[in-house]
């Protein structure tokens, strides 16, 4: 009987799965409009496991742009961590692209900071990303949710590590940390090296990685190893004190599998509980 019990799970259990697709948990997909251009972005939102028992806690908040790619990862990288305790409790947004547009042409539209006049695609709105970020995706999260303003933590690969890297510059305090995974530094003839750095007057962390394999030695288009380095050094020399940057080489790792292991390993240093 246990055996017979146990075929009917899992056959009931498969068609559940075949027929309705798996649902992360304790997750919701909201739209937002950009009041500037009435574009429509996605969000995707996962809570954490506590968040309905624990009515008087607030939680930091991890910002993941790519969120078709990042999002599934972090959900499932973090469940064990989190849940185990071994690692705070934070709520996840992804931030998807705009509705009705490619995602290639949306992300480099929105993720790269100066305009690039060799490139067929647009080019040169993060700074219009960026402010829609900080005026309409945090605003909605806070008012709708138990975010904390002064944890939020933004997680860019890639286009979104250079994105990522131009707030870090611009607008610091936008997050109190950043996990800037493989960053397209090589873009627009590494124009984020000659940017200017605004100094944060709060308390920064930065994990900054790269695969070890992303240089095209090894079969890549560009030397993504030296882009970060080069990188790395700029934050250390112009950021300020009160930033704090660690660097990490993913030995192995390519530029399409170096992501996960930067993933999780920037939230281990930034929410793991030592």
């Amino acid at each position: 009987m246990r055996n017979l019990a146990y075929f009917i799970f899992l056959f009931f259990s498969s068609q559940l799965f075949a027929n309705d697709g798996l649902v992360i948990p304790r997750s919701k997909v909201v739209e937002l409009s950009e009041p500037a251009t009435g574009r429509t972005y996605p969000l995707f939102i996962k809570l954490p496991r506590s968040y309905e028992s624990n009515k008087d806690k607030g939680y930091p908040v991890i910002y993941l742009m790519d969120a078709w790619y990042s999002f599934q990862i972090a959900s499932g990288a973090t469940r064990f961590p989190m849940n185990s305790g071994v690692m705070e409790e934070a709520i996840i947004v992804g931030v998807s692209y705009s509705k009705g547009a490619k995602g290639a042409s949306s992300r480099i539209r929105d993720y790269t900071p100066s305009k690039a006049t060799n490139w067929k695609m647009q080019t040169g709105n993060g700074d219009g990303h960026a402010k829609f970020i900080r005026e309409t995706v945090f605003p909605y999260i806070e008012a709708n949710y138990r975010a904390k303003p002064l944890e939020r933590t933004f997680v860019g690969n890639s286009l979104g590590g250079l994105f990522g890297a131009y707030i870090l510059f611009e607008h610091p305090n936008m997050f109190s940390s950043y996990i800037l995974g493989s960053p397209s530094v090589w873009f627009n003839k590494n124009h984020i090296l000659d940017s200017r750095v605004a100094k944060s007057e709060l308390p920064i962390k930065v994990y900054l990685s790269v695969g070890s394999l992303e240089q095209p030695e090894f079969g890549e288009r560009e030397d993504m190893v030296t882009g970060a380095k080069q990188l790395a050094e700029k934050i250390k020399a112009q950021s300020g004190e009160c930033t704090l940057l660690k660097f990490n080489l993913v030995e192995g790792a390519k530029h399409a599998t170096a992501f996960p292991t930067t993933l999780i390993q920037g939230l281990d240093w930034i929410y793991g509980k030592q």
